[in-house]
């Protein structure tokens, strides 16, 4: 019988998080895989000690890059790759992917790297932004979760004052897709298949997630849709991926962002399937 471990960020108390790790573990437990769930600080990462007993692989549900780079050093495979989470987890980085590998998506200037006790206003970079994108735009931290750390900016007034609330951080200023206005497609990826969608929608928030208070109903994807979500989560090496699409002015696709690591209790609940079960079995595909 092969064994895994599934690996939760243990410092965050909500519930969700070991709910998902326990989604995972029913899954692997029903394709007959021996599944332990770890909180990330309970692996001892001793880089110059022995390591007697590995799993036959990691599913890793966190953000703790460094971990998931220590495992992988051990040769145990690690589903996402480290390198595809830090990617994910850090929007700008994705970003660039993204457009480079020519995936649809809202017009992205990145900021400049501005440390806490400077400032570049004035400088002529922030007022180009305002004229290439104008206003109202979205600012969006690099690093962030469930729609947190995403900013809707209305005035010039907003603008300044979070550019510079944001000295010493790293985050994209962004075309702000007013048609898409509270409403969104979560799309989850595994391997290069689309397991399960849904469509979610806010009337009180430019934001459609559901941790906003967003609602959530199944929807039937288009193959414009499709293909965009999977070019998207190949673009940025997933293994699996919840991709989240925005609706251009005439309903076409664009990719808000790719998560690596996306909760599926919500995607559960609406459609009834449970990606980890999807996830297991393209797992053990892979690795034999």
């Amino acid at each position: 019988m092969k064994n895994c471990w599934i690996i939760y960020n243990g410092s965050l108390v909500n519930d969700k998080f070991r709910d998902q790790a326990e989604l995972v573990q029913e899954a692997a437990d029903r394709a007959g895989v021996s599944a332990t769930i770890y909180k990330n600080y309970e692996v001892m990462m001793d880089v110059t000690g022995k390591v007697d007993s590995l799993p036959d692989f990691v599913v890793f549900l966190d953000k703790d890059i460094v971990l998931a780079t220590y495992l992988k050093s051990l040769g145990i495979p690690v589903f996402n790759d480290p390198e595809v989470i830090e990617r994910c987890d850090n929007k700008t980085k994705q970003a660039i992917r993204l457009a480079l590998d020519g995936v649809p998506m809202p017009r992205t200037i990145v900021a400049p790297k501005v440390y806490p006790n400077f400032t570049i206003r004035e400088s002529g970079y922030y007022e180009r932004v305002l004229q290439e994108l104008g206003l109202p735009m979205i600012i969006k931290e690099a690093r962030g979760s469930f729609g947190m750390n995403v900013y809707l900016i209305e005035t010039e007034e907003q603008f300044y004052e979070k550019t510079e609330s944001l000295r010493g951080i790293d985050y994209l200023f962004q075309e702000f897709i007013s048609s898409s206005r509270g409403r969104d497609i979560r799309v989850n990826v595994v391997g290069g298949q689309v397991v399960a969608a849904m469509y979610r929608h806010s009337e009180t928030d430019f934001r459609a997630n559901i941790t906003n208070g967003g609602k959530a109903q199944t929807v039937e994807l288009t193959d414009a849709q499709i293909d965009i979500a999977l070019r998207a989560a190949k673009s940025v090496g997933a293994d699996f991926a919840g991709v989240d699409l925005l609706f251009g002015v005439n309903e076409e696709p664009l990719v808000c962002e790719v998560n690596a690591a996306a909760h599926i209790r919500n995607i559960y609940h609406v459609t009834g399937i449970n990606v980890a079960d999807a996830m297991i079995a393209y797992i053990l595909e892979v690795i034999g």
